[in-house]
């Protein structure tokens, strides 16, 4: 089945010509992500490798929020008590590989944020090659408080985008920070009053479409590259052993209930 036909239990298709419009949709949960959320993302953009129509992708969350993090009832990445090695494993790299499969998508990619960008939320905005956000927007990474690492590749990611030292602050201490203070540290590329957000949305996409389509595509693979010069010294695919290690302290248990076995929705 072609992506264009196909249908998502957590997102939301819209596409406008060469854009491509991708929006979180569980605003009931603020598109809060659990394990079909993910593997909904790799999926979509995955596929998005093979399709040469779309230039630009917008991700969006549908309602109040951008993303709210983990669903703390169906959260993603924790494999069921009997899970076996390769199913550990599976689960807790999920969102490795949704972040991922949208930084490694072809087509310019758009964040747009408002609400909340919080944990993997956050984690999937930065995997974005522009973010335009709102002033009230609420960035916040509490994975430390929660007892738990910051995985998914993000730690490396973050360093890439904000510098050490601001990654640093955002990561380690935990602390939340509007859209205009994101925008002061490089994190969002735009900050408008939420009224406008739409329209500066649509603005960044006019501006990239009436670009020579070969050269945008070339350099965003150079940009691509040089974020992974490093990646012969990348651990990140030992960030779900990290995870898994870390779920076994108490702080992390009282945060992150254990689904039991089977409890994930399957999509067909």
């Amino acid at each position: 089945m072609s992506l264009r036909d196909a249908s998502f239990e957590t997102l939301e298709l819209e596409w406008q010509g060469p854009v491509l419009r991708v929006w979180l949709n569980r605003p009931e949960k603020l598109n809060a992500l659990n394990r079909t959320a993910l593997e909904e993302i790799e999926e979509v953009f995955g596929a998005l490798q093979g399709d040469f129509e779309t230039r630009v992708v917008v991700l969006g969350g549908r309602g109040r929020a951008f993303c709210a993090g983990a669903d703390r009832g169906d959260p993603p990445g924790l494999p069921s008590a009997d899970a076996g090695a390769r199913e550990r494993r599976y689960a807790s790299q999920l969102g490795l590989r949704a972040s991922r499969a949208i930084e490694e998508v072809e087509a310019v990619t758009i964040a747009r944020v408002q609400g909340h960008a919080v944990g993997g939320g956050c984690v999937l905005a930065a995997a974005c090659d522009f973010r335009v956000a709102t002033k009230g927007a609420r960035f916040h990474v509490p994975e430390v408080d929660l007892g738990i690492p910051l995985t998914w590749g993000a730690t490396p990611r973050l360093i890439n985008e904000l510098g050490a030292a601001r990654a640093r602050e955002l990561i380690l201490l935990c602390e939340e920070i509007d859209g205009t203070r994101a925008f002061a540290w490089g994190l969002v590329h735009r900050v408008v009053p939420e009224a406008e957000l739409d329209v500066e949305v649509d603005a960044l996409v006019e501006k990239l479409l009436a670009k020579p389509e070969a050269a945008v595509h070339a350099t965003k693979t150079q940009f691509r590259a040089y974020a992974l010069r490093g990646r012969l010294g990348d651990v990140t695919e030992t960030d779900g052993d990290v995870l898994v290690g870390a779920l076994r302290e108490a702080a992390a248990r009282a945060a992150f209930p254990r689904p039991r076995k089977g409890g994930a929705k399957q999509r067909e």
